[in-house]
């Protein structure tokens, strides 16, 4: 069995033809174009599919794209990086123009549906997917189907509050998950603590530019043994220590899979984020708690997108 699997990105759409048993079979890119306004994109990404749809039996397509989508996974409404392009049933769009079904999806949502059909998460029933990359994402998986709340929208896990009087992200309020856990958020704290401590080899790398500063520099500084890394990924990994107590508190699932850059720290940021979950989850909570890392990399939004297909046309 075999479907579509397309990632709608704001440089580039990707798109692969997955077979359900072993995963990607061939796949393609090309620049997204996304200034040349919505209907030159969608004919953009039709194009990009329709030689693989010829070459291949499919049963359908899927596509993780950015943005808020509906409950029936249908319509994006104001996708982030994609100008003009409003409230759009997308779905309907490929189908139109390909003549296969087609559903869409938030492209967090999109991983935890990668790791489920082909990550760490396929041994779990239910769980939960953090994504730790530009900013902070997630889908929760209960009972083997994505979670999706009363219109469509559950799951936007980075904008949890741990801490109302905290730093600023792309949230409404101070605070959030994704102000200590986002890439760039993550780099600016690092940066506000390396400039106070001159000393430290990570101030005479950066000093000029803290703008080059990246998580992973922190991951190696600490990997050589650098104290002043190791404590700012630490912080960082109680801060998800406690937003996993408010998820689990919340929907008693005790099972987590942590992708994207960030996560790549390993346990310079899961082993305090474990410590925060021993000391201060509720006792019968604790039971069945797991952490850990999906490693599916860049192929997971494709996986994931031909998973949905999966899930909805087979």
């Amino acid at each position: 069995m075999k479907a579509i699997g397309v990632d709608l990105g704001g440089t580039n759409i990707k798109a692969a033809v997955v077979d359900k048993e072993t995963g990607i079979i061939e796949q393609v890119t090309t620049p997204t174009q996304a200034n040349l306004g919505r209907d030159h994109l969608l004919d953009r990404i039709a194009d990009t599919v329709r030689d693989l749809i010829k070459k291949n039996e499919i049963i359908g397509m899927g596509m993780g794209m950015p943005g808020m989508v509906s409950k029936d996974q249908t319509t994006v409404n104001n996708p982030p990086n994609l100008p003009g392009w409003g409230s759009v049933n997308a779905a309907k769009e490929m189908e139109d123009r390909l003549n296969i079904p087609c559903k869409i999806e938030n492209d967090a949502n999109i991983a935890a549906l990668g790791s489920l059909h082909f990550g760490v998460g396929s041994k779990y029933d239910s769980f939960i997917m953090i994504t730790l990359g530009t900013g902070v994402g997630g889908g929760i998986i209960y009972e083997r189907q994505l979670f999706k709340g009363t219109m469509g929208m559950a799951g936007e896990l980075g904008h949890v509050i741990i801490d109302y009087h905290g730093p600023l992200s792309n949230s409404v309020t101070r605070g959030t998950v994704e102000a200590y856990l986002g890439q760039r958020f993550l780099s600016r704290y690092a940066s506000d603590l390396i400039s106070q401590n001159t000393s430290n080899p990570l101030y005479k790398k950066f000093s000029k530019d803290f703008s080059q500063l990246e998580p992973v520099d922190l991951t190696n500084a600490a990997k050589e043994g650098n104290e002043l890394a190791i404590e700012i990924l630490a912080k960082s990994g109680q801060r998800l220590g406690y937003a996993i107590i408010n998820y689990v508190h919340m929907m008693d699932i005790r099972k987590f899979v942590v992708s994207g850059g960030v996560s790549k720290a390993g346990e310079y940021l899961f082993e305090p984020a474990k410590e925060i979950v021993r000391k201060h989850m509720m006792e019968p909570l604790k039971e069945g708690f797991e952490l850990t890392y999906e490693d599916l990399g860049n192929d997971s939004a494709l996986l994931g997108a031909a998973g949905l297909a999966f899930d909805s046309f087979s």
